[in-house]
């Protein structure tokens, strides 16, 4: 690379860590601030680079912001029997909607940046490690002192189904405005920010109004009925909305239970300003918005091994197609649903032969069936 001009090498540091410090460029090519400063300003007006992020055109990442912590899986060796103790077998791993979501599409090949929060302990550090080693960008992730990383402890009885799950999430609660404006230069290099509702309602309402001014597509996960409090009433911003017909009715405040009614509740909350949703129904597949109205797709046939991870696959395959500019979303719920259910198939929560290209071949499969 020395052989290069000054420029051409400056170019090709920054195509290697997009976040590089001017400093470090200056240190690295042995020149000024000021000089380094007028080489980006000339990368800048020719287009190739995107602004202080030093973000290539056809690099930007999906950011995914919310939660990352220790799953843990309990799962009965028989069927299970309340109120009275049941042989388990126990298993743990990395996990979080965010951070579930992050890896699926880092493994798919995507560029991805993690806005999270953990603690600074063994786990959190472990967490982090996991991650960047699948490829995905924790430079944005806070790590807190005398905080505990987040835990999700899921019971599953031995066919797999989830009888009941516990989460400590007070971390994510660290998560504010103020820390979002911070990592606010990431979320404006994106291509697409995906966000959790473990966030605090404020820092929702804070995304939404930020993808609103700056105009960079926000899609919102929904992750449990009572969450749904955390959603903003104004959704002017949002380019989807993914939940399940219980958290959509927790949002309209009554019981859905036909396929008309949940058209209707669709209908009442693009009216506070959200572009599209997609409604999760599990095994009964999805139903998503469109310009004809409320369509449907069925879930194609699974064997379940463990449900877990399955919901934050589905909609990591939904990102990967509105982030690789396939329009529609009859395909990205058609991807989601062929994720999903692979996803289901296997023990962990996120499964680890995806690889780049794998959707494409889902969906070749799908067709040739």
């Amino acid at each position: 690379m020395s052989d290069l001009p000054k420029k051409e090498q400056l170019y090709e540091l920054i195509r290697t860590n997009p976040f590089i410090s001017q400093q470090d460029l200056a240190a690295q090519l042995g020149l000024s601030r000021s000089a380094v400063a007028n080489y980006i300003a000339t990368l800048v007006r020719e287009r190739r680079i995107l602004g202080r992020a030093y973000v290539l055109p056809n690099r930007r990442p999906i950011v995914c912001v919310g939660a990352s912590n220790l799953d843990r899986k309990l799962r009965t060796l028989a069927k299970l029997a309340m109120a009275t103790s049941n042989p388990a077998r126990q298993d743990e791993s990395f996990g979080g909607v965010a951070r579930n979501i992050a890896e699926n599409l880092a493994r798919l090949g995507t560029p991805v940046a993690l806005v999270t929060a953990v603690g600074n302990d063994a786990s959190g550090r472990a967490l982090l490690a996991h991650a960047e080693d699948a490829g995905i960008d924790t430079r944005a992730a806070l790590r807190l002192d005398g905080h505990a990383t987040g835990t999700y402890t899921a019971v599953l009885d031995h066919d797999g189904d989830m009888a009941v799950a516990l989460a400590d999430m007070a971390i994510h609660d660290e998560m504010t405005p103020a820390f979002l404006a911070a990592r606010a230069q990431q979320r404006g290099a994106a291509a697409l920010v995906v966000a959790d509702l473990n966030l605090p309602q404020a820092s929702i309402a804070a995304l939404v109004e930020d993808a609103a001014r700056d105009r960079v597509p926000l899609v919102l996960v929904a992750v449990s009925e009572p969450k749904m409090a955390r959603l903003p009433r104004k959704l002017a911003g949002v380019r989807l909305l993914i939940l399940n017909v219980g958290e959509l009715a927790a949002r309209v405040g009554r019981p859905l239970e036909s396929e008309a009614e949940i058209a209707a509740a669709c209908i009442e909350v693009q009216r506070d300003g959200v572009q599209d949703l997609v409604v999760t129904q599990g095994g009964a597949g999805v139903f998503y918005t469109g310009p004809g109205g409320l369509a449907h797709l069925t879930a194609p046939p699974a064997q379940v091994v463990d449900v877990t991870g399955a919901g934050d696959a589905f909609a990591a395959a939904v990102c990967w197609s509105l982030h690789s500019g396939d329009s529609g979303l009859a395909l990205a719920c058609r991807r989601g649903l062929q994720l999903a259910t692979l996803t289901i198939g296997c023990a962990q929560t996120v499964h680890p032969q995806l690889a780049p290209g794998h959707l494409d071949g889902l969906l070749e499969e799908l067709i040739l069936d």
